[in-house]
């Protein structure tokens, strides 16, 4: 199947971010899109009708039989049982998953640039794709998060690299492989690697392989950026067969940190560039030394794209971030509301810490769902208890949906809230939403910061919170 024979592909699940996302990229190329989904709620539901792309609400077989779509892309919600992914299996029809579908109508046009790891893929991959269009390099971007610069979470370019957030999650339920092996890495760049996903992966070990499988598809000619403060990192890039470039505070790093100072709202840190040797300072907006990581990974691939540290820096500082990644929705009453994605336990603890750098001078309230298959499990429930030690007032809230998982493997809350307690930190426990909500408003005063952390919607809370502190 070749993209010529193609003018009209169906996308079954077609409302989550990164199905969505790849609709509007197809339909902005020209092809005739439609989809299926149930419960499909704004914004996606409503930027999808704004662009013209039709969704059938429910997964039926006729919506197949109506549009008789050259190919259908099957997202990774939809199970084997679905009554339109039986159709499919039975018909003649060719049909990919989603991250089949980004190879087979983008990639041959460009040179992948993939990021990869546990933590920090969205903020890392949506700064080398801002830096990069701001240098003129006119890139494409596919990434599982909106980019604050152009209030979407992808970009079609028609220069050299197409940068993508490469997922280690499963691919659909035809291939339970990760998803960025897909991806065909010409450059990669892995932030980080910790056990996560729970639920598909049943010890480290497999996380770890996932991972080597990905470094194993870099020809010879490609490259291989790594964290050199994360030892698995470090042991993967010596499988590599193409050339490595490291970044970190070690001092075996190529891109090596030297120094670095954090002030209110701004982070100088020196570095040794590894083709001058010389010592070099750049400035960033990005709180944290999690993002001071992320951001000589960065670094390290525009060299490779042949970007000057001139050009980075001007695109680091116009960066204007991701949403929901240290994202400030507002202050009422000096109270300054932030929402984050942070879920795994070492994303909770770098992100406290960034915003107690970068504002040391207000109280640091932290507001936590555990949501994800992981974070709802027991997996975790040690290492949250020292998650937050550097918050002032800590909020655990009960996980949604405990009901899905068996009862010998989730995560107490009201235990792990005792186990903070044993820390001297103060520490409150909530059966809902709603409490919580009751509580913060109520209890906070000019000068907090109140940090909400959680991967799903957490009932809109802090949009909820900012709101009533604004009454």
């Amino acid at each position: 199947m070749s993209c010529p024979d193609v003018k009209t592909i169906y996308m079954m699940g077609i409302g989550g971010i990164a199905m969505g996302t790849l609709a509007t990229m197809l339909r902005e190329k020209g092809f005739q899109v439609v989809g299926s989904d149930v419960n499909l709620y704004p914004p996606m539901s409503t930027h999808l009708e704004e662009i013209g792309i039709p969704v059938c609400q429910g997964y039926r077989t006729e919506n197949l039989d109506r549009y008789s779509p050259d190919v259908v892309i099957v997202g990774n919600v939809i199970r084997r049982d679905n009554p339109e992914a039986q159709a499919v299996l039975k018909g003649d029809v060719p049909y990919l998953s989603m991250p089949e579908a980004l190879g087979r109508f983008f990639l041959p046009f460009h040179k992948s640039m993939v990021v990869a790891g546990t933590h920090g893929k969205s903020t890392t991959s949506s700064l080398l794709a801002w830096v990069l269009a701001n240098a003129g390099g006119d890139p494409s971007a596919f990434v599982g998060a909106f980019m604050k610069n152009w209030e979407r979470s992808y970009r079609l370019g028609s220069g050299r690299y197409m940068v993508i957030e490469g997922d280690e999650y499963d691919t659909a339920f035809f291939d339970k492989g990760p998803k960025f092996l897909h991806y065909q890495p010409h450059v990669a760049l892995i932030t980080s690697i910790e056990f996560d996903h729970a639920d598909i992966f049943p010890d480290f070990e497999a996380v770890r392989e996932a991972f080597r499988r990905f470094v194993h598809l870099i020809e010879p000619d490609g490259y291989l950026i790594v964290n050199a403060d994360d030892p698995h990192c470090v042991e993967l890039s010596r499988e590599c067969r193409g050339q490595v470039f490291t970044y970190g505070r070690s001092d075996s790093a190529d891109w090596q940190l030297v120094e670095t100072s954090y002030q209110p709202e701004e982070v100088h840190f020196t570095y040794r560039d590894p083709r001058s040797k010389q010592l070099e300072t750049m400035v960033s907006k990005l709180p944290g030394r999690h993002n001071v990581s992320n951001t000589l990974g960065v670094m390290a691939a525009a060299s490779i794209a042949g970007l000057s540290m001139g050009q980075v820096q001007d695109g680091l500082l116009s960066f204007r971030g991701v949403k929901r990644r240290q994202d400030i929705l507002g202050e009422a009453g000096g109270v300054l509301i932030m929402d984050d994605f942070a879920h795994h336990p070492t994303a909770v603890h770098e992100t406290i810490r960034a915003i107690r750098l970068f504002y040391p001078d207000r109280r640091i309230i932290a507001a936590f769902e555990p949501r994800t298959n992981s974070s709802r499990r027991k997996v975790f429930q040690d290492a949250y208890a020292t998650a937050f030690d550097e918050a002032d007032l800590i909020c655990i809230k009960q996980p949604p949906g405990l009901e899905a998982i068996p009862e010998a493997e989730r995560l107490d809350a009201a235990q792990l809230v005792e186990n903070i307690r044993r820390r001297q930190k103060e520490v409150f426990y909530f059966a809902e939403t709603e409490s919580l909500l009751q509580y913060m408003a109520k209890h906070c005063t000019s000068g907090d910061l109140v940090l909400s952390m959680s991967n799903g919607s957490f009932d809109g809370f802090p949009q909820r919170l900012l709101k009533a502190l604004q009454s």
